[in-house]
């Protein structure tokens, strides 16, 4: 790998790390905005991702060859991270390569004294090895430091989950994330784009989550036309679930009240064969314009996306305006870590506490929009009781009108009708079960 590479890839991090940029988004524009090559991308992909998830594992590995009475420049301490992280988890680059490149940034970046503490940092690592995690005995330290996942956040999950799946899931979040597409059924059936797609050498299966689903283990989805022509969008299992449990038929009218950025409105949208009208919202009016893009690409013509606060739709509706209500809620998103480990870094409890305010904000909101008999779905890309259970409970207590629907639970496809994930107050998937993002979802019906 070339050094320039390896800037870029430093200057990411630094990015991330220090401005909260998503990461997803970050690498994707870097890719473009330096031409970087398919080979490269790959490769610049895996170290900052695997640098992010990894970054509390290669502090304790670097903790015992750095002196901590010298304050290091963030720069400094990212390059020593991506290195360690190249030596301990990837075989592509030889040990001395890394250092090399290591020190000729340290060089180019610095001065020879911080290139002589690179050099001897790395060296000292690659002759003495790393420190060993097994002699930790605290259970939430341990899976903290051998997962990347902040102690409070470990505690958290141990207190409503218990240690095993509380492993589990930080061992899985470690992992990169699959691709599954959702055909446009108005364009193209399921069996003609896997034929397609096999016929490219792709790997792909049906995705037992919905009869419109495709999993790809294998070929890059978006360079084919089927995705730049419409005929599938990416989009997450989990996330397929909600229209399929919502359940909208044509003709009806639908409220999607906090719809960015438009995977599940989008299939909702199909799913009524593009007959009815769907109102759909966002907090900005960038994203709303997004959906609508998004919309048009698919050949969708009912949805009508705007900018407004969906703790504000009664000034919006009048009462029973809706058939179907979908609340995909703004969340503390740490069911998709694995996408975009920074989440696990830059969340706090407190955050929690506040998302479930506007959570319950939100539902008592939309509450008195929906029909007698009508459908309102809850959703989070959440693993957090407090955000899904504990706001479900809350809305329940205050609507005596609703009612968790009972026939949720019969109309959950078979493999997911029963076991870890079913509670009282609806599914949690994890991450570590049926490899989809860590998601929540509910169906509340109005008596």
């Amino acid at each position: 790998m070339n050094n320039s590479l390896r800037e870029i890839i430093l200057d990411l991090l630094l990015r991330i790390d220090g401005d909260s940029g998503f990461s997803h988004l970050l690498i994707d524009h870097e890719i473009k905005r330096n031409q970087v090559t398919e080979r490269d991308a790959g490769l610049l992909t895996e170290i900052v991702y695997g640098t992010l998830q990894r970054k509390l594992t290669l502090d304790y590995y670097l903790k015992p060859y750095i002196n901590s009475d010298k304050k290091m420049k963030p720069w400094v301490s990212m390059l020593l991270r991506m290195s360690v992280y190249q030596m301990a988890f990837l075989d592509k680059v030889p040990d001395h390569a890394i250092i090399h490149e290591a020190v000729e940034i340290a060089k180019q970046r610095g001065h020879k004294g911080i290139a002589a503490l690179v050099n001897g940092v790395l060296r000292n690592i690659q002759r003495n090895g790393y420190p060993d995690t097994s002699t930790i005995d605290r259970p939430s330290t341990k899976i903290s430091i051998e997962t990347s996942h902040p102690e409070w956040l470990v505690e958290r999950w141990i207190d409503m989950y218990g240690i095993d799946i509380t492993k589990q899931m930080c061992e899985a979040n470690l992992e990169r994330k699959g691709t599954s597409v959702r055909i446009q059924p108005m364009k193209i059936s399921r069996e003609e784009a896997m034929r397609r797609l096999e016929e490219l050498n792709f790997e792909v299966e049906e995705s037992m989550f919905s009869s419109q689903g495709i999993v790809v283990n294998k070929g890059n989805i978006l360079k084919t036309t089927l995705f730049k022509e419409g005929y599938v969008t990416v989009q997450d299992q989990s996330s397929m679930l909600v229209a399929e449990m919502l359940d909208p038929k044509s003709d009806m009218v639908v409220l999607d009240a906090c719809s960015a950025p438009g995977g599940k409105v989008t299939h909702i949208a199909e799913k009524m064969n593009d007959q009815g009208k769907i109102h759909a919202y966002d907090l900005h009016a960038k994203k709303a314009r997004s959906i609508n893009d998004k919309a048009k690409t698919l050949n969708l013509t009912i949805i009508d996306a705007k900018q407004a606060d969906a703790r504000k739709l009664q000034d919006v509706h009048k009462d029973e305006s809706f058939d179907r209500i979908l609340v995909d809620a703004p969340c503390s998103g740490l069911g998709v870590i694995r996408g975009k480990p920074e989440i696990k870094y830059t969340k706090q409890e407190s955050d929690i506490d506040n998302l479930a305010q506007i959570q319950f904000d939100i539902l008592n909101e939309v509450a008195p929009l929906l029909k007698e008999s009508g459908y309102l779905m809850y959703t989070t890309c959440t693993v957090d009781k407090v955000e899904n259970n504990q706001v479900v409970n809350s809305f329940l207590e205050s609507h005596p009108e609703y009612r968790i629907d009972q026939t949720f639970f019969d109309d959950l496809p078979s493999f997911l009708a029963t076991g870890v994930g079913i509670s009282d107050e609806g599914l949690q998937l994890f991450p570590h079960t049926h490899h989809t993002d860590g998601f929540f979802l509910t169906r509340f019906v109005k008596k």
